[in-house]
């Protein structure tokens, strides 16, 4: 379990130092903690709050994830951080941008988010994988 919480809360700062920086460097076209606003969840706090909360939650997603895939470890990490990045980014932006429902919009999602949050998944379930294996073995 600590195993668990040590790479869910690694992956929480790295996707979210991430973010930040794709969106200080314009590569997304949304704000990581704008669902405060959108929403009105605390959207009168600071925004170190803000963040401290959004880490919490990617945190407990990761958890929850690493936790879940570690008994389907027979499934690759390749093929299922690929599929559920794609499925998670892509609804994401699409919530976040406000999209239509149309082919040409593929063309406004942002590749370097769905890059990274592809990489930080196989991380993710690589090591909940690895740590399945290895504990089975055992």
């Amino acid at each position: 379990m600590r195993v668990a919480v040590i790479t869910s809360l690694v992956s929480a700062c790295a996707l979210t130092l991430c973010l930040k920086g794709l969106h200080y460097f314009h590569l997304i076209k949304w704000h990581p903690i704008g669902f405060y606003k959108k929403w009105n969840w605390f959207a009168e706090s600071s925004k170190l709050f803000q963040w401290t909360l959004f880490i919490f939650l990617l945190f407990i997603i990761g958890l929850c994830l690493y936790l879940t895939m570690r008994y389907v470890y027979v499934i690759p990490a390749v093929f299922s951080s690929l599929l559920l990045g794609l499925l998670v980014t892509i609804s994401i932006e699409w919530i976040a941008l406000d999209l239509p429902l149309q082919l040409s919009s593929f063309k406004k999602l942002s590749i370097p988010f769905i890059v990274t949050v592809i990489c930080l998944l196989r991380f993710l379930l690589e090591t909940a994988n690895f740590h399945q294996q290895e504990h089975t073995a055992q």
